[in-house]
């Protein structure tokens, strides 16, 4: 938050050349029509919209009126057309003629109130908004509205609007003196006006006036840093960001991450920050927004705004058909084929379930995390980028480039105030959206670990520089992976190839092993499709230059645009909130209860077949635990939603069970899964201990061996090659040994 007013009393020649006709002529004309539109202007059945929220803001003890500029143009077009060019002239009279109206409808007051409070007047608009690439110097001192994201925000501070000096030398006031609001100061006189000679002494010097700080009279200011909203940025561009000025009862509304629509003046700051060197010379000016009104906006409406009625009627009918699920996974990354698991699984992430609040004031999550792990090549991250332009908000990050405050928040220092104030990472600004992290094991261990809040509890809590709070992170993650060794190694055990701590793992709902499996007729098939999709440019090229022709669409009519799409999603999230039905939940309720009762009988068979009694050592299979529960749960009113079901059925259970059944099960029967919650066997980590002991008992601190070595030594004595390769792994993972010589040798370190 470069720039801001560091202190220093500095003025601006913004709006030196006013309207002298308006100053003198047309100023009590203009003061009358304002207070004829906030008197009498009214709605459906002479609801006086203004005089009665006035009167129910002064009885609060709130001095303020927030007026929609639609009323304005209805009532009085050119007073809302001079409002629009000449918004510092007009609101000083705007609020000085809402300060008379309110001090008329509310009398009579006690004693102790007889003057009004000066009224603070908010503007409100729909009208379309200007990006902020667009805001050049034609529009400086002009109203527009600007929509974004508030990256961060400082504290609450003073500034004066009426000041107060004194002579240092006769002691001489000047009291009352007024300031241009925003971030204009004052210039103070350099000569003292009183008349040295006459009273028979000494003169002035230059400069001798001083500020007398309990003399004036001071509002609340706050600054803010407001970024685009990433849908809104070009491809290959930086984001914007734009200072922003709030006063008053604008102060204290909003919080990084909020997406907020905002009306205000296009301003310019008349003097260079200190330090800053000036290079640009005088002529030079830095621009911001002096707020006139603030709201927040729907997180799910995105870019787009609502639907209009025509829309919300074509959304319905495209709900009601019966294919709408698979016409949905069609639609998501056409170019690509196959994966149509994971592009329904997809589908369900964009969707989400439904967050609910339990009575105790705990949220269980809606959104649904997905983690897809495999072989490269196989069009993981390009389903990343799909989902970026498809989510109606969305944030695409790779993991080597992202750290933990990236990701989260960072306290920064303000160079203004020189206090610390708070930036929102990439999970707070995509929050009611997706955040797409491709090379997802590329990032370090300690960053993943940051993220570990925000995936399952949707928040972030900073305790820094004397700064502690909790941001908002209502995201679903979409994470790519590859395996440790690159590719997926067959030959090794399978829980090597994964670099992962369970704790992450467990995260995620559904988690695919993506293989770059070698069939003739699967490679015939996508060499035709990728061969088709360089030749034409589009998997539908021939439609695509039929459409140009003025022929057939360019999308096939089994899948959703891409814009319709994006659309779709945000009216379903904004409008539907799903519940499971009495037969879906019995249903899930049985999956679950026939689950673990076949892995009791699993345990029980292995048992029987030793000889003995069940023990930690039959216990082989995969568990379903109640985080998994709960991701069955999700899935299924995701699947609901997609049909604008108020209920998800039986049917929707029956789809989350086999979506289930195929990402997070198959992985885990992989064993990629393993030390995952709920995914290893007790056999299983008895064996790692043991061998992990004789391990370190054969191979001693300071001593080198080579890894084939080792590693015959020990199957030799009876262990699994791949618990003595799992055994090592760990112990490189924590880095207890180290390869040496091109990685024939093994070294132990601690």
């Amino acid at each position: 938050m470069s720039g801001f007013d560091i202190g220093a009393v500095h003025f601006s020649a913004e709006q030196d050349g006013r309207n002298d006709s308006l100053a003198a002529g047309n100023y009590n004309a203009t003061k009358r029509l304002l207070k004829e539109f906030l008197k009498e202007f009214h709605e459906n059945n002479f609801v006086y919209t203004y005089r009665d929220e006035m009167k129910r803001h002064c009885n609060l003890g709130q001095y303020y009126v927030t007026v929609h500029l639609q009323h304005l143009a209805s009532y009085s077009p050119e007073m809302s057309q001079t409002l629009a060019q000449q918004p510092t002239e007009i609101m000083p009279i705007f609020e000085e003629a809402a300060r008379e109206i309110a001090d008329e409808i509310t009398r009579p007051r006690p004693g102790n109130e007889e003057q009004m409070p000066p009224m603070q007047v908010l503007l409100s608009s729909h009208a379309k908004p200007v990006a902020m690439r667009d805001l050049k110097a034609d529009l400086v001192c002009r109203l527009v509205r600007l929509t974004g994201i508030v990256l961060s925000v400082s504290s609450v501070r003073a500034k004066a609007t009426q000041l107060s000096l004194q002579c240092r030398s006769c002691r001489a006031c000047l009291s009352n003196l007024p300031v241009r609001p925003g971030l204009e100061g004052y210039a103070l006189p350099r000569k003292c006006i009183t008349d040295a000679a006459a009273q028979g002494r000494p003169k002035c010097p230059l400069d001798p006036f001083f500020i007398v700080p309990d003399r004036c009279h001071c509002v609340d200011f706050q600054l803010v840093k407001l970024q685009e909203a990433p849908e809104a940025v070009p491809h290959g561009e930086t984001p914007r960001h734009l200072q922003v000025y709030l006063d008053r009862y604008q102060c204290d509304r909003i919080a990084p991450g909020n997406r907020v629509s905002i009306v205000g003046v296009y301003s310019v700051r008349g003097q260079a920050p200190k330090g800053s060197g000036n290079l640009g010379g005088p002529g030079v000016r830095a621009t911001y927004v002096r707020a006139l009104g603030i709201a927040l906006e729907e997180s799910s409406h995105g870019i787009g705004g609502a639907p209009s009625d025509e829309e919300e009627e074509e959304f319905r009918r495209l709900a009601a058909k019966p294919d709408i699920q698979e016409r949905l996974a069609r639609s998501i990354a056409p170019s690509i084929l196959g994966s149509v698991d994971v592009k329904k699984a997809i589908c369900c992430l964009l969707f989400g379930g439904s967050r609910k609040r339990m009575p105790d004031g705990l949220y269980r999550r809606g959104d649904i995390n997905v983690l897809l792990l495999g072989d490269p090549g196989t069009a993981k991250s390009q389903l990343l980028k799909f989902v970026e332009k498809c989510a109606p908000i969305a944030v695409y990050t790779s993991g080597k480039g992202s750290s933990a405050a990236g990701l989260t928040a960072s306290v920064i220092r303000d160079p203004s105030s020189r206090g610390f104030v708070m930036e929102g990472g990439a999970m707070v600004l995509a929050d009611g959206g997706v955040v797409a992290i491709d090379e997802f094991d590329k990032m370090r261990e300690d960053d993943r670990v940051a993220i570990h809040e925000a995936m399952e509890q949707q928040t972030i809590s900073v305790a820094k520089a004397g700064i502690t709070t909790t941001l908002n992170s209502r995201c679903s993650v979409l994470a790519a992976a590859n395996s440790v060794f690159g590719r997926w190694d067959e030959t090794r055990a399978a829980g090597e190839n994964i670099d992962f701590m369970p704790t992450i793992l467990s995260r995620f709902d559904m988690i695919f092993i993506v293989k770059d499996e070698h069939s003739e007729a699967r490679d015939t098939e996508m060499a035709r499709h990728v061969l088709q999709v360089h030749l034409r440019g589009s998997v539908f090229g021939a439609a695509a230059e039929a459409a140009a022709a003025g022929g057939a669409p360019a999308v096939s009519e089994d899948e959703v645009p891409l814009d319709k799409l994006r659309r779709y999603i945000s009216f379903c999230r904004d409008r539907c909130g799903p519940r499971l039905s009495e037969a879906a939940a019995a249903r899930l309720e049985n999956a679950y209860v026939a689950m673990r009762g076949e892995a009791k009988e699993i345990e029980t068979a292995a048992a029987s077949s030793a000889g003995g009694a069940v023990s930690g050592k039959h216990r082989q299979v995969i568990p379903i635990t109640v985080r998994q529960l709960e991701a069955l749960v999700r899935i299924s009113e995701s699947l609901a939603k997609m049909r604008l079901a108020s209920f998800a059925t039986e049917a929707d259970v029956e789809e989350a069970l086999r979506l289930f059944r195929v990402s997070t099960l198959d992985a885990a029967k992989e064993g990629s899964l393993a030390g995952a919650e709920g995914f290893t066997s007790q056999h299983d980590h008895e064996q790692l201990v043991q061998a992990e002991r004789q391990v370190k008992r054969r191979f001693l601190i300071g001593s080198q061996v080579s890894e084939s070595t080792i590693v015959t030594d020990f199957v030799r004595q009876g262990y699994p090659e791949p618990v003595v390769q799992k055994v090592l792994s760990l112990m490189l993972r924590r880095g207890e040994i180290q390869y040496r010589m091109q990685r024939r040798i093994l070294y132990r370190v601690k």
